[in-house]
């Protein structure tokens, strides 16, 4: 039985809401400087980034009122329809979508664009909480396996051909979620070693990569055959399979990363790999971030101080590379709060989402922590060049509407179903 709320507010998680708020200022405060103009003297000049972001911050608080004042069953009974609506947005991209840097992922309305993968994916996170509250199923079952999965690549793929491929690797994220209500480790395990050999290969080469790969396998069916004598008498044939798969993939990589992945996505790895040397070039913006980072010191040079970023040294800076802002005006402290923030931020979604009752809020909770910790680590991973550029933006603080009204339905529809908990016995 459930007692009904009369205050939408009533049972709310108000830490989270803190700490929702201390984003938007700080990620509004970081926009305005790092699109400042000394012929801009208006804080709320509407026609700027600033203003726009400020609008959008602003009608946020309405979609707030109304996520909270909708009761929690309407997410779970609709969240089929929601699921369907976000992949035909991204279906109609591909006839009514609006081109920019060279990804058609924006509808168009005059001077007001919005991209419907950064709704897809609070509606992909719904559609696998229903999937898994269905029945309770289960996961160690293939049929279970292969519907999951769908649910989960389908928006995936058809956001990569738009091509959008950094937001396309969002969705990747959910497989932890999958692995936590039952998914088994092999996956997992497969997905990590895939991901060390495609890294191998492009470094070493398929030749050493293989000789490197048969190594580990033969060490590996050694120790199994050790333990039990009659193991490689029974299991032959699995280590064929295995040694065969591995040197399919291994062979497989060159032609994916020559044919599959696009000029720039090439150039961005081997800038990584040190492979290439680029500053000037598609490697620009990660070597003037990390800069301008670096030049921050331990204090930083102050609010609008940055002569980095008022020089305008990392280009659309008030995006991806945000964070870089605050690296140079605040510095290594101020750095480190947002870090330590993030992570507290994340530490009380993964706690809330562990407190749910029904099967469905605690999968759209672990949805949701997958999600922000995936924005988190790549963007700023990114930013001070540890991982490649893939056009990720960080949460609540990256300029657009598209992404801070996105990361809000994800945030506070899990706030909503806690409110709900509260109130059910």
């Amino acid at each position: 039985m459930r007692k009904r709320r009369n205050n939408i507010f009533k049972g709310v998680d108000w830490l989270l809401i803190i700490i929702y708020l201390i984003f938007l200022f700080l990620g509004w405060v970081s926009i305005y400087a790092a699109t400042y103009s000394d012929t801009q003297f208006e804080i709320f000049d509407f026609s700027t980034k600033y203003g726009k972001q400020f609008i959008w911050i602003l009608l946020s608080f309405i979609l707030i009122v109304i996520i909270l004042a909708i009761d929690k069953k309407f997410y779970e009974q609709f969240s089929g329809v929601f699921y369907m609506v976000s992949i035909l947005s991204l279906i109609g991209l591909f006839i009514l979508g609006k081109n920019i840097n060279g990804a058609t992922s924006w509808y168009s309305f005059g001077s007001f664009t919005l991209q419907p993968a950064e709704f897809a994916k609070t509606a992909t996170a719904l559609a696998i909480a229903n999937y898994l509250n269905e029945r309770n199923q289960d996961l160690r079952k293939l049929s279970n396996q292969l519907k999951a999965f769908g649910i989960i690549f389908l928006p995936a793929l058809l956001i990569t051909l738009q091509p959008d491929p950094g937001s396309a690797l969002v969705y990747g994220s959910l497989i932890l979620v999958l692995y936590r209500f039952g998914l088994p480790m092999y996956y997992l395990i497969i997905g990590f070693l895939a991901l060390i050999l495609f890294i191998a290969t492009l470094y070493f080469g398929y030749v050493i990569t293989l000789l490197i790969a048969a190594l580990f396998i033969s060490i590996f069916f050694i120790y199994l055959s050790y333990k039990n004598k009659k193991f490689i008498r029974h299991n032959w044939l699995n280590f064929v399979l295995v040694y065969f798969f591995t040197s399919l993939f291994i062979f497989s990589v060159n032609f994916v990363f020559n044919n599959v992945f696009e000029q720039r996505h090439r150039d961005r790895f081997n800038i990584l790999l040190g492979k290439n040397i680029d500053t000037k070039g598609i490697g620009y913006n990660t070597a003037q971030s990390v800069i301008t980072i670096g030049s921050g010191g331990f204090n930083g040079k102050g609010f609008l101080q940055g002569d980095r970023t008022q020089g305008d040294f990392v280009p659309e800076q008030q995006t991806d590379y945000i964070f870089s802002t605050i690296g140079e005006e605040w510095g290594f402290l101020g750095s480190t709060f947002v870090i330590l923030l993030f992570i507290a931020f994340l530490i009380r979604l993964l706690y809330i989402a562990e407190r749910q009752k029904s099967t469905f809020s605690k999968v759209y909770g672990y949805a949701t922590v997958a999600i922000f910790f995936f924005h988190f680590t790549i963007n700023i991973g990114m930013v001070i060049g540890l991982l490649p550029t893939v056009g990720i933006p960080l949460s609540f603080f990256s300029y657009g509407g598209s992404s801070l009204w996105g990361f809000t339905v994800l945030l506070f529809i899990l706030i909503r179903l806690d409110a709900d908990r509260v109130y059910e016995w």
